[in-house]
């Protein structure tokens, strides 16, 4: 009898330490850690930071997320794989680093008219949802968002085609074919290296989109920017397969249900941010805005008609519904914008 009563006692003390009563068990906080590629600052980091804390305020405090920005846990090519060999649980990828590999979401970044990066965000999404690429099928996608399209900044005024031949502009990814077919010169290089470039007359504008304009001070350079809204890049947060498999159901279903609210803000911020980046250019340093009319957008967009064709035909080489893709972007786009 000593011995129960001993026993009792060394149990009800755990319990007061612990703050828990025999019987019950105190549930354990789930721990993720989040790797993302770009500086803190970015919008990729900013929307990051967003889905942590409405992740922790959602499940009452069950899940802590990690964030790791600026390449610390997983640098951009190697993300894809990182998270799905669990060096990270959750990991943001930029698409079109591997364009061979995402094929049917990195066709939203074709030169298909897509107006800004909320609506692209959003018909990235539904492209995801209506063909569940294979690419994906060793993740569990958390959400999707592109940027806002690329512009023109440069130097010199860019009104028409023939202001763009022969002109070095430093540009990415898809951009390189785009600044091709319009005859200019793609030059390759990171942005943090462009502001230098720009100085010393190494090119003399870039192709991106415009919230560079303020957040790395183009506008103190480049004193024109060309709205011709023609290319995105996509984007997608990803969770590991086995990590998402064991997760609570009601952690699951916060999850899942801000999938898309997550792409509308994404879309939405980036877009405010261009805006407030282009009325801070044109405030603090005069740049001037040079809008296309519908006859010279025609023009323009004309000369980008073959990189479309042929995406259109190296996708059904590969057994894909190249020219349904294309036509369900389109589609979406209208659908999306009149939402």
């Amino acid at each position: 009898m000593k011995k129960i009563s001993l026993f009792f006692c060394v149990l009800a003390a755990v319990a007061l330490v612990s703050g828990t009563t025999p019987g019950t068990v105190q549930a354990k906080k789930l721990s993720l850690n989040y790797a993302n590629f770009p500086p803190a600052p970015t919008f990729p980091c900013v929307q990051m930071e967003r889905w942590k804390e409405q992740i922790e305020k959602r499940t009452d405090g069950a899940v802590a997320i990690n964030t790791f920005p600026g390449g610390t846990l997983l640098d951009a090519k190697d993300m894809m794989d990182g998270v799905i060999n669990g060096q990270a649980d959750i990991g943001c990828i930029c698409m079109a680093y591997q364009p061979g590999r995402f094929t049917v979401t990195n066709a939203t970044s074709l030169p298909l008219d897509i107006p800004d990066a909320k609506t692209g965000s959003l018909v990235l999404l539904d492209l995801y949802n209506k063909y569940q690429p294979k690419a994906f099928d060793k993740v569990k996608v958390l959400t999707m968002f592109v940027t806002a399209p690329a512009n023109i900044m440069s130097k010199a005024p860019v009104a028409e085609l023939s202001d763009l031949k022969g002109l070095d502009l430093r540009a990415s990814g898809g951009a390189a074919q785009i600044l091709k077919a319009w005859g200019a010169n793609q030059v390759g290089m990171p942005m943090s290296d462009t502001p230098e470039a720009l100085q010393k007359g190494v090119v003399k504008g870039l192709f991106s989109s415009l919230e560079v304009m303020k957040d790395l001070k183009f506008a103190e350079i480049c004193k024109y920017i060309t709205i011709t809204d023609t290319v995105i890049y996509p984007f997608a947060v990803i969770m590991n397969k086995s990590v998402w498999d064991n997760l609570p159901g009601h952690v699951k279903q916060v999850m899942d249900s801000m999938i898309e609210e997550q792409a509308a803000w994404t879309g939405e911020y980036m877009d405010q941010h261009v805006s407030d980046s282009i009325a801070w250019s044109k405030k603090e340093h005069q740049v001037e805005v040079i809008r296309l009319s519908p006859e010279k957008k025609a023009e323009w967009n004309a000369k980008l008609a073959p990189i479309t064709e042929n995406w259109i035909k190296t996708a059904e080489e590969k057994g894909l519904p190249g020219e349904q893709i294309v036509k369900d972007i389109k589609t979406l786009v209208v659908k999306r914008t009149a939402k």
